[in-house]
């Protein structure tokens, strides 16, 4: 008996952790309904095409480069090739920097997670980075035998010892019951076949309505294979396993170092030429999908169309599977920055940032040459105005915000409650506007496409149309076009959004600094406004 309660209880628990996990995918909007416009489509997407077909049509616009920070691109997808930045002052292959920036053979950009053989996927988080450090300074100590100049490391110690204990035994937790959630799929695919006397791989959501359970647990199996089947379920699964696998060999694990693997010297921040050429990556999926959003090609016929339509995209690895390093981070958006790129795109964040000092270095850098600096704001619906959110406008210690920042929220393609993505964390003072983030369709490696979801999606989107306003209006800086965007985002004043993560009902304008979702055919028209004048 006890065993039937739990098999219910876990395999009802899980189902509904996944089906909320995907609940904004919904029915699956219009691939492209992030491009569309509320007032035309009923779809409060971004205006895209409606800005091109009556703002932009017959104008000519200037290349603008975007560097994109990320997990890797792949550069020869049918819907990207055409779109990659090239270092014209660099000769292909002849192992030589020609352009003596410290970097040999950089042809697309760089990558700063590998070496002249090896690429590294996974990373520990940055949290692991830091309690690891602790650890080895104290391990063993007694708080008698500390001195007063350690008193205040050595409590930073212990408190995170004990949240380092709880985050392994909570991952262990939930990859077994992942793991339990497998194999009782499994076998439901294999009981469900044989009820219906086909294999596994002739079974189909149609047949799921010829079957009537008779109990609690084969009710749970038919709506778990029937939603297996609707979806591209193997797959998610292989993702899970893949997660649940690298928390525990890589996220946590204090004997991991990916900078043995990498070569460089860890405490030199400033070092350069560390990494390789090879910008795809081992898995380049994030970066890619965040490229199509960006720049994918808008007039070829395939898959689908970016936001910018004269962009060549800079690709600098510095995202793995785990949190980024500083030193990573504040090297590409250098390289960015010296190298032409007039917008940088930033998918990623931490709640931990050891040199961040190094990182505002970079941002200030960027900011003194005009460059605008987009990052999302994270997936953890927390408000960032209370959480921890790196990199960030804020420069340490001194009050001061970079004034060529945006920090994107996700929204969604419904007009209602859930206009903001369940996921998207947000801030009053610390997120400037939202973006499309929900059941994205992009391009990924291998010429492919697929939906993703999350403020890394949403931010791209923002790039993509800073990117086009540069290039439509080249003389607007990086500050016009940050003030363009927030100043012309579509405010729906009668329409109330859940808080992520909650059921309570607030108005945007509450948990964005502009209560506004991004609009691009407003801040073509406002930009066309502010140049003409």
């Amino acid at each position: 008996m006890m065993k039937y309660i739990k098999i219910l209880a876990l395999s009802f628990s899980l189902l509904l952790l996944y089906t909320s996990s995907h609940a904004q995918f919904g029915d699956k909007p219009v691939e492209n309904w992030y491009h569309l416009d509320f007032e035309n489509d009923g779809i409060p997407g971004m205006s895209t095409d409606r800005a091109y077909s009556e703002l932009l049509e017959g104008k000519k616009g200037q290349k603008v480069i975007v560097a994109v920070l990320d997990s890797g691109v792949d550069p020869e997808h049918e819907d990207l090739d055409d779109r990659i930045w090239t270092n014209e002052d660099e000769i292909p292959g002849n192992g030589i920097d020609d352009d003596s920036n410290g970097y040999v053979d950089d042809i697309h950009g760089w990558n700063y997670l590998g070496n002249a053989t090896e690429d590294i996927t996974y990373d520990n988080l940055e949290f692991t980075r830091v309690y690891r450090a602790l650890n080895k300074r104290f391990e063993g100590l007694k708080e008698s035998t500390v001195s007063s100049a350690d008193a205040k490391d050595y409590a930073r110690y212990v408190k995170m010892k004990d949240q380092y204990e709880k985050r392994v035994k909570k991952a262990q937790d939930e990859a077994a019951e992942f793991l339990f959630f497998v194999e009782f799929y499994n076998q439901s695919v294999t009981n469900m076949a044989d009820y219906f006397k086909v294999s596994p791989d002739n079974l189909s959501a149609g047949m799921m309505n010829g079957f009537e359970p008779t109990n609690p647990i084969e009710e749970a199996m038919k709506e778990l294979v029937t939603m297996g089947l609707d979806d591209d379920f193997e797959k998610e699964i292989k993702e899970g396993q893949r997660h649940f696998e690298s928390m525990l060999e890589y996220s946590y694990n204090l004997d991991y170092d990916s900078r043995a693997i990498i070569g460089d010297d860890p405490n030199k921040l400033d070092e350069l030429g560390y990494g390789n050429n090879r910008v795809a990556g081992p898995r380049g999926t994030h970066g890619t999908h965040v490229a199509g959003i960006i720049g994918a090609e808008r007039y070829n016929d395939l898959g689908m169309n970016g936001a910018a339509d004269n962009v060549e995209l800079m690709v600098l690895r510095c995202v793995p599977d785990g949190d980024e390093h500083d030193k990573d981070v504040a090297n590409a958006i250098r390289y960015a920055v010296d190298n032409g790129a007039r917008v940088i795109n930033m998918s990623f964040g931490k709640s931990y940032s050891p040199q961040k000092e190094y990182v505002d270095a970079a941002v200030k850098y960027a900011e003194t040459n005009g460059v605008l600096l987009v990052h999302a704001s994270g997936n953890s619906n927390k408000n960032n105005d209370k959480t921890d959110n790196f990199p960030n406008a804020e420069y340490k210690n001194s009050g001061k915000k970079c004034s060529t920042w945006l920090e994107v929220g996700a929204s969604g393609p419904s007009l209602d409650t859930n206009l903001v993505a369940s996921f998207s964390n947000y801030g009053k003072k610390t997120v400037d506007i939202f973006a499309p983030g929900v059941s994205i369709y992009s391009t990924l490696p291998g010429s492919e496409y697929g939906r993703n979801q999350g403020t890394s999606m949403a931010a791209p989107m923002v790039s993509g149309v800073a990117a086009l306003l540069m290039s439509y209006y080249p003389e607007l800086t990086a500050t016009e076009v940050k003030e363009i965007i927030e100043d012309s985002g579509v405010v729906y004043k009668k329409v109330k959004v859940y808080i992520p993560g909650t059921k309570k009902k607030t108005k945007l304008k509450k948990i964005s600094t502009t209560g506004a979702i991004i609009s691009v055919y407003n801040a073509v028209q406002l930009a066309e406004k502010k140049t003409a004048s």
